[in-house]
C-alpha cells in the first residue's frame, strides 16, 4: 500500500496511516483534490468498495469530487451498519473519520461537511450516521437499504431514535437531522426478500416486505416528522429503472451515478455522456474486476 498522497486520476487501496490493518480505497480527480469536496461511499455486505469508487470514478472526474470508501473487514466490522462499536471496542464510525481525516489531510480536500453514499447495508451505515452526526453531512443518498431507524424517539434504537444503553447509540436531535437534504433509491425491481434483508417479524410488520416498501415508509415518516415541527420535507424517494438489487446493475440501468451526483453535486450529463460512464468497472486491486 502506498504511504504518499494519492494519485491524481487513479483508484488506489490503501492502508491507514495510524493503523495499517485499516484500509480504504480513493479516488482523486486528475486536476487534484484542493478545497474539493469529500463523497464517501459506504459499501454493503459484499464488501464492494473497490467497484463502487470504479463505477463512480469517472462522475467524480467530472465533478471534481473526492472518492472515499472505507473498507469494513467482515470478521472485525460485523455489524458496521449499525454504527455501533465492535467487540474490540472499535467504532465504524471512528475509522470512517480517521479516513476522512487522512484522505483531507494528504490531498487539501474539504472535510468539514461530507456527502455520503451508501448501498444496501451501507444505506443502513449512511442514514444513520446522517442521524447521529447531521452537523457533519451536506446531504445524502440511501441505496436499496434492507432496513431503517425511524424518526421516532420513543423506539430505541436501531428502531427509533431513543437512546439504547446497550449500544451506546440514539438519543438523535431529529430537528437537525431533519436540515439535511436526503434521496432514497430503491431499484424498481428490488422488491424480493432475499437473503440478506432483515426478516425478523417486528421488521417485516413495521416496515414492510421489500426495500421498496421500506424505502418509501421511512421517507414519508422522516417527511412527515419534518412537517410537525414546521420544517420543509428534507428526503425524496425515487425508484430506479429497470434495477433489481445490484449495485453494479443499478448503475449500468438505472443511472444511479448519474442520480448520486446529480442529487448531492448538481452534475447533469448528456444522455450519450450518461451512455459512456456506465462501462464496465476498473479491474480491482488483485486485477480481476470488482464483483
Amino acid at each position: 500500500m502506498r504511504k504518499l498522497t494519492p494519485l491524481r486520476g487513479r483508484i488506489e487501496q490503501r492502508a491507514l496511516e495510524s493503523d495499517a490493518s485499516l484500509q480504504y480505497v480513493v479516488y482523486v480527480p486528475s486536476r487534484g483534490g484542493a478545497d474539493a469536496p469529500i463523497l464517501v461511499t459506504v459499501h454493503g455486505i459484499s464488501r464492494n468498495a473497490w467497484e463502487q469508487v470504479s463505477m463512480f470514478a469517472p462522475y467524480a472526474e467530472r465533478a471534481g469530487v473526492v472518492l472515499v470508501a472505507p473498507l469494513y473487514e467482515y470478521k472485525r466490522f460485523p455489524r458496521y451498519q449499525r454504527l455501533t462499536a465492535n467487540e474490540r471496542g472499535e467504532s465504524p464510525v471512528e475509522v470512517m473519520e480517521a479516513i476522512v481525516a487522512e484522505v483531507a489531510r494528504t490531498t487539501g480536500a474539504s472535510g468539514d461537511r461530507l456527502h455520503l453514499f451508501g448501498f444496501s447495508g451501507g444505506g443502513q451505515f449512511v442514514h444513520r450516521y446522517a442521524m447521529a452526526y447531521p452537523d457533519r453531512v451536506a446531504g445524502y443518498v440511501v441505496g436499496s437499504a434492507g432496513w431503517y431507524t425511524f424518526p421516532d424517539a420513543q423506539r430505541r434504537y436501531p428502531y427509533g431514535a431513543r437512546y439504547s444503553r446497550r449500544l451506546q447509540m440514539g438519543g438523535f436531535e431529529l430537528d437537525r437531522f431533519l436540515g439535511v437534504p436526503g434521496w432514497v433509491l430503491v431499484g424498481e425491481r428490488d422488491v424480493y426478500e432475499g437473503t440478506a434483508m432483515r426478516k425478523t417479524d417486528r421488521v417485516m410488520t413495521e416496515q414492510g416486505l421489500s426495500r421498496v416498501e421500506r424505502g418509501i415508509r421511512w421517507v414519508d415518516a422522516v417527511n412527515a416528522r419534518a412537517v410537525e415541527l414546521g420544517l420543509a420535507a428534507p428526503v425524496r424517494f425515487e425508484l430506479l429503472p429497470r434495477s433489481p438489487h445490484s449495485f453494479r446493475r443499478s448503475m449500468r440501468r438505472g443511472e444511479l451515478g448519474q442520480r448520486v451526483f446529480g442529487h448531492l453535486f448538481g452534475l447533469v450529463e448528456s444522455a450519450a455522456r450518461t451512455a459512456e460512464l456506465r462501462g464496465k468497472p476498473s479491474s480491482g486491486p488483485d486485477g480481476r474486476g470488482a464483483g
